[in-house]
């Protein structure tokens, strides 16, 4: 299924990058680079300045940031820039800068026209979004793009909004404490259940309290780690801007010495972490109190800033300046994960291999006569062991089919242990307890909890609105209990597929709302033009 997925994604990626980035630049042209000449202005209403109790909508200005910040800060900030890193080297997160300069006038356009056709639905509530700009800007022809996409956003909701944020929680709560996956998904389904019963109201409330704090402590770690290695914020950047136009240090092979790889990893982790073009944020920012549907589209365009030219930075320096993003530690090798794999030894190192064949290991290390290794997270391991102390090495086979171990007396084992890199959440977390000690591993333990679920509730209310267009009010307590059940299953599958079917699951979205943003480019900038022409005069 992985490798399914992997190949549906390679074949939309080059596609998806040349859109995204595109209508980008065309925005950003167009509307007379807004993100930087109106930003003030975007703060400025946030704050409440423009607030009216009277105008249509559900929350506030500042309320409809948090939901659509809650959403977007969150798992990309601490998990995506560390995959960024792992797959595509420190040069991916300049792409990553770039994804969100440039999604800035993306995320002004989408919000703009999503509170200009917004409109109420059965349910009294306020909807809006790319489903109803598509079908009302581009006409009633269109509609079949516009349910094309509600769909692939429900999946989305389910996939990128939920389920990956519960599997990098278990991860991370199974890294560090043992706890069995299926237990961190119960708990964090049924916490997740119990807000989003509740509607747009209740978690506009949740996130309004949920997304300062936690951004604030998180921020906060960050630049406590960057601070007691000072001497290295220089050599970074240095080595981000390098490796942006000369890649040369992936550390799982695939990005290494490969421009594209390393772009595409930097546009893959910043769309996931901005949301910019996908659609999504548009939902949350359409139940805002206004009748100026620009005044929102100011307030949307600080999302870029916020969650990846602030947040991610750090989180990207961190990595770097500690130097743990291609280091090995100790680390639990667990058989069931689906993260162990199998590589193949060539002339030009190691690469995943399709072998599902039983490996023999001696004295930790794979018989040569198979030539194969064992990686985790396609980096090869070192010797395997089966204490934690790596005193004992394992002597024996590892059956894929069982994701057992077997030594020579027949005895299990279900997890490992190896010197290995980390990538995702545990690698943020080793570098913030690298600088912090426990401090460090309890900020992003705390972050990691509070993201995850903050970001799964708000997930949740823009898959809603789309089961809305499509089926009805009748099917949101349906999509609200699979919804809640996607969040079990997530936390149980194994890191690779969920983030393979996460990407799948936004390309899928965005294409048919950048098409849409392109085709109704220029109701945006006339918009705008008669919106700032009022604020001048």
């Amino acid at each position: 299924m992985e490798s399914i997925i992997a190949y549906l994604n390679d074949s939309l990626e080059i596609i998806l990058m040349v859109l995204l980035l595109g209508t980008g630049l065309w925005l950003t042209v167009r509307l007379g680079l807004i993100q930087f000449r109106y930003l003030g202005h975007g703060l400025a209403v946030v704050s409440g300045k423009y607030d009216d109790p009277d105008a249509p909508g559900e929350v506030t200005h500042f309320q409809a940031l948090t939901t659509a910040l809650s959403a977007t800060v969150g798992i990309g900030n601490i998990a995506g820039v560390a995959i960024a890193i792992h797959w595509g080297g420190p040069g991916a997160i300049f792409w990553m800068w770039v994804t969100a300069l440039l999604g800035m006038a993306t995320k002004f356009s989408e919000v703009t026209l999503a509170q200009h056709f917004r409109s109420e639905t059965a349910d009294g509530q306020v909807a809006g979004g790319p489903m109803y700009y598509i079908e009302k800007g581009l006409g009633p022809n269109w509609k079949p793009l516009a349910m094309f996409f509600s769909l692939a956003l429900i999946t989305m909701a389910m996939i990128s909004g939920n389920a990956i944020q519960a599997n990098t929680l278990s991860d991370l709560l199974g890294t560090s404490f043992g706890i069995p996956a299926w237990i961190s998904g119960a708990v964090g389904a049924a916490i997740v259940g119990l807000v989003i019963i509740g509607g747009i109201g209740r978690i506009g409330k949740v996130t309004g309290i949920l997304a300062p704090l936690m951004a604030a402590l998180y921020v906060l770690g960050g630049l406590a780690v960057i601070f007691l290695h000072a001497d290295q914020i220089l050599p970074s950047f240095q080595l981000i801007f390098t490796e942006a136009f000369s890649p040369s240090a992936g550390v799982a092979g695939t990005g290494a010495g490969v421009f594209a790889q390393t772009l595409i990893w930097g546009v893959r982790r910043g769309l996931f972490s901005n949301e910019a073009g996908q659609g999504s944020a548009p939902i949350a920012h359409a139940a805002a109190r206004t009748d100026e549907p620009v005044s929102e589209g100011v307030v949307a365009l600080l999302e870029p800033l916020i969650d990846t030219i602030i947040i991610c930075t750090i989180t990207a320096l961190a990595i770097l300046c500690t130097g743990v993003w291609n280091q090995q530690k100790v680390t639990p090798i667990e058989l069931s994960s689906g993260d162990l794999c199998y590589l193949e030894a060539n002339k030009d190192g190691y690469h995943p291999s399709d072998l599902n064949d039983d490996i023999l290991v001696l004295r930790g290390e794979a018989s040569k006569t198979n030539a194969v290794a064992l990686g985790w997270h396609e980096v090869r391991t070192g010797r395997l062991y089966i204490d934690e102390n790596l005193a004992t090495p394992f002597t024996g086979h590892i059956s894929r089919n069982d994701a057992l171990a077997f030594d020579e007396d027949g005895v299990s084992y279900s997890v490992l242990y190896a010197t290995a890199v980390e990538t995702a959440a545990p690698l943020t977390l080793w570098a913030y307890e690298y600088a912090l000690g426990s401090w460090g591993s309890g900020i992003v333990l705390a972050c990691v909890l509070l993201f995850a679920l903050s970001t799964a509730i708000s997930w949740s209310y823009y898959g809603d609105r789309c089961t809305v267009y499509l089926f009805g009010t009748k099917a949101i307590l349906p999509y609200r209990v699979l919804y809640i059940a996607m969040h079990f299953v997530g936390a149980i599958l194994s890191l690779n597929l969920i983030w393979e079917m996460g990407d799948l699951s936004m390309a899928l979205g965005t294409l048919p709302n950048v098409l849409a943003l392109l085709l109704l480019s220029g109701l945006v900038v006339k918009l705008a033009k008669e919106y700032f022409g009022k604020i001048k005069g």
